[in-house]
């Protein structure tokens, strides 16, 4: 009986020593997956701050009214140009060609244009739960 004891108690040992040694080098494998993507996320950083530093040094206003002056013919806006909002023509109705054309080969319903369809009913602001 003592010596079955004696086994029991050796091969409890071994197995709890090998136990712990897998928990230790899964620990260990964890914690260098954890230091290299703590690597990964700082060059993300660190590419991150360079985009941002070179996207401030591209849009500098200096260089863009430089290139603008390069390549688009503008010219400075004539005051003749500048109007009141009265004087602006009124909106053109929205008209639905596609459905003008449906109609006309006798494909579509009736033509609607989009002012035309009836409001969606909301709820009022004061009934409102």
């Amino acid at each position: 009986m003592l010596r079955f004891l004696n086994v029991v108690a050796i091969v409890a040992l071994i197995g709890s020593a090998v136990y712990a040694y897998s928990i230790k080098y899964q620990t260990i494998l964890r914690a260098e997956q954890i230091t290299k993507l703590k690597h990964k996320v700082k060059a993300e950083q660190d590419a991150i701050a360079v985009l941002r530093a070179e996207w401030s040094f591209i849009t500098r206003p200096e260089r863009v009214q430089e290139l603008s002056d390069k390549y688009l013919d503008l010219e400075p806006l004539d005051v003749r140009r500048i109007v009141t909002a009265q004087s602006l023509p009124e909106k053109a109705e929205r008209v639905d060609s596609i459905a003008r054309k449906l109609d006309a080969l006798g494909l579509g319903g009736a033509a609607t244009t989009p002012a035309a369809s009836e409001p969606t009913p909301t709820t009022p602001k004061g009934k409102a739960r």
